[in-house]
């Protein structure tokens, strides 16, 4: 069963963040659209972390490293290792890479694309995976037992739009 959702040992990561935990309370979250989360956990060590990839791989010159496929993935696995965990024992979860923008480039399949090439190239297996679509995903990982749970984030109807404004009386005057 998964353990009780507490905002005050929630650590929220937006993107190019990663962060690492090993309490029994402790909740890793983030909202995903077109942006992949692998969550990684050694669950001989009752570590794990998540991280939020913004782009599958970096540009000349390119600032925040850490929001690119490998870098993220060199900085989580590193983080998680530097804290205890085994490299050989992890284990991967992977969320989002929704298509959000119709007719655009699909960047989402791109960042899933690669996730799944990174944990086959690095031999880690990856045992459960929620990628494309057309929504936006809730993510809460945690890292102490692994677990995770996902939402679609459905789009919300457009507002009705407002009433026009009434016509002007004939003795209103109108200033410019």
């Amino acid at each position: 069963m998964t353990p009780a959702f507490n905002p005050k040992t929630t650590t929220y990561i937006a993107q190019g963040e990663h962060a690492v935990g090993s309490a029994p309370e402790e909740v890793i979250s983030t909202i995903l659209g077109s942006c992949v989360a692998v969550c990684l956990w050694d669950p001989e060590r009752s570590i794990g972390g998540m991280n939020h990839i913004l782009l599958p791989d970096t540009q000349a010159g390119s600032d925040g490293m850490d929001r690119f496929g490998g870098a993220a993935m060199e900085f989580l696995v590193n983080d998680l290792v530097k804290r205890g965990a085994d490299r050989d024992r992890l284990r991967a979860k992977v969320f989002g890479g929704a298509s959000m923008l119709s007719g655009k480039s699909d960047i989402g399949a791109r960042n899933a694309a690669f996730a799944e090439a990174y944990l086959a190239a690095e031999g880690i297996p990856c045992d459960a995976e929620n990628t494309g679509g057309t929504a936006a995903r809730q993510v809460r990982f945690w890292p102490y037992s692994g677990q995770a749970k996902m939402r679609l984030v459905r789009n919300e109807p457009d507002p009705a739009p407002a009433p026009p404004a009434p016509a002007p009386a004939a003795k209103d005057v109108e200033l410019f």
